[in-house]
């Protein structure tokens, strides 16, 4: 199904990271857990990482800072 819907253009990975991103800035991880049925250790990176506080790369665009930061194509 996945390779199906690729051919077609419709981007199914990151649809999916999006749906769970969405998913665990809602719930508790042991929800998470439950509803997906991924593992616990798992959903908890979920909600840690939707949950970040994206200040400091914020910043870091802001100022134009390289490294591993993309400068936005203008």
């Amino acid at each position: 199904m996945t390779q199906k819907l690729n051919r077609h253009g419709i981007p199914v990975r990151s649809i999916r990271n999006a749906a769970l991103a969405a998913l665990a800035a809602d719930l508790p991880s042991p929800i998470l857990a439950d509803v997906t049925g991924m593992h616990r250790h798992t959903a908890l990176r979920w909600v840690a990482y939707a949950r970040r506080d994206w200040a400091e790369y914020i910043a870091a665009r802001a100022e134009g800072k390289s490294g591993d930061v993309v400068p936005a194509a203008d």
